[in-house]
């Protein structure tokens, strides 16, 4: 399950790398967000 947590952090930090080069104003704003929430979803309380 820790190896599961790990790639989901990794995966959420390349996402928001990649939203925070690409993206601009509040739809950036709004994706970083998302990723995060999804993230935390994914270690903290997800499909367990």
């Amino acid at each position: 399950m820790m190896e599961m947590d790990f790639i989901t952090i990794l995966i959420a930090v390349v996402a928001i790398a990649v939203a925070w080069k690409i993206l601009k104003g509040i739809v950036k704003t709004a994706a970083l967000v998302l990723i995060l929430a999804v993230a935390a979803y994914f270690v903290f309380g997800g499909f367990a």
